[in-house]
């Protein structure tokens, strides 16, 4: 089906859900999504609220397929990219939508220490020829089948997905038991919950990889967009795209983001920091008054659909992507190819490489206490 077909379908049912003077019923229903490799069943689940938006998310990944959401002249359009099939995802997706663990971003040479014990992870990126580890490594919690529940309690559809990361999955120390449960509330907020637990000290940090174009998926690049980043500081990179230790202020500089700025505005600056990662992709320092406490960490406008997003979280940082690697190899759900900068992420997170940093905030996960987390992505109308 075409992006503009289901942009139509879901403006339809949204209209006459108003034009009855009712309301949609909040639902969540399931559907079979394929099969991997290995035999194993995905389904896909369709979250709905009163108000016509919708998230199809398969737990195959943890994926978020589809997030439909309302912009000008009520007119719903899809919003992340991504693919049509369960195979394309397996095949040659870069974590679009998916959940990216047990440690999201780079982690420097794959290698990390806990007490006296070191620890080598598999190397899957080499930016600027330097070695690193990425998103979880070969397999990580993108290319594994979650257990899924669906619920609705409350008037509130929940897709709660557990994973069990066993000890030395993909040679990290522990026993991980993860849960992260995604909700589609009636004020347009997709809210994501992250819950683990370990029997073994282990690094965790875990996000959700989403790329947005809130003009509507395949609808060309998202360098007109409106970004606003609730940080006074960022984490410069090496070539490696692993960060320095250094927390830099961004004043004065193509990373401030403290008022809203289109992301191609400065993205073509002669800095070297954009020069290393061919645009945006480094981490933000969030400003907070109290650490793990909810705030707004990033807004986007978009203004020819006027569809506007808040990012509000309790991680202290926030991985901004600008789609720099994209290259037209990949065709959409909508049929069109995803050439450079037709998506960008904002990706909630602790700092990268934090278990070689002991200055950042801690990430390692120690027996008998809890990871939690919990970002949510608000959307409305300007």
């Amino acid at each position: 089906m075409s992006n503009l077909l289901i942009s139509l379908f879901f403006s339809f049912i949204f209209l006459c859900a108003n034009c009855s003077g009712g309301s949609l019923k909040q639902t969540i229903s399931e559907r079979p999504f394929g099969k991997t490799p290995d035999g194993e069943s995905v389904s896909i689940y369709t979250l709905t609220n009163s108000k016509g938006m919708q998230a199809e998310i398969t737990n195959y990944g943890g994926i978020v397929v589809r997030l439909v959401v309302p912009g000008n002249n009520n007119n719903l359009s899809d919003v992340v990219l991504g693919f049509n099939t369960l195979e394309e995802y397996i095949k040659d997706s870069p974590y679009f939508g998916a959940i990216v663990g047990r440690y999201a971003n780079r982690i420097a040479n794959g290698r990390f220490q806990i007490g006296s014990e070191e620890y080598k992870l598999a190397i899957n990126n080499t930016p600027g020829g330097i070695p690193c580890h990425l998103h979880g490594g070969i397999k990580g919690f993108d290319k594994v089948v979650w257990q899924a529940e669906a619920s609705e309690g409350n008037n509130i559809p929940r897709l709660k997905l557990h994973y069990l990361s066993k000890d030395g999955e993909e040679h990290y120390p522990g026993n991980l038991d993860v849960t992260v449960t995604y909700s589609l509330t009636d004020d347009n907020e997709l809210k994501i919950e992250y819950l683990a637990t370990t029997d073994k000290a282990t690094p965790v940090n875990l996000s959700n990889h989403s790329y947005f174009n809130l003009k509507g998926e395949g609808n060309g690049d998202i360098l007109d967009h409106e970004v606003m980043l609730n940080a006074q500081k960022f984490t410069p990179v090496n070539r490696g795209l692993i960060p320095t230790g250094e927390l830099r202020d961004v004043q004065g500089t193509p990373f401030d983001f403290t008022k809203p700025h289109k992301v191609g505005e400065r993205i073509n600056d002669k800095d070297e920091q954009l020069e290393y990662a061919g645009g945006y992709d480094h981490n933000w320092v969030l400003s907070t008054d109290s650490a793990g406490a909810l705030k707004v960490a990033a807004t986007v406008y978009e203004p020819s659909a006027g569809r506007f997003m808040e990012i509000l979280t309790t991680q202290p940082g926030v991985q901004f992507y600008s789609g720099n690697f994209l290259d037209g190899q990949i065709k959409g759900k909508s049929g069109m190819p995803y050439e450079k900068r037709s998506g960008f992420c904002l990706e909630t997170q602790h700092f990268p490489d934090s278990p070689n940093h002991p200055e950042f905030p801690d990430t390692i996960l120690e027996p008998g206490k809890e990871f939690r987390s919990t970002t949510i992505y608000r959307f409305s109308v300007k």
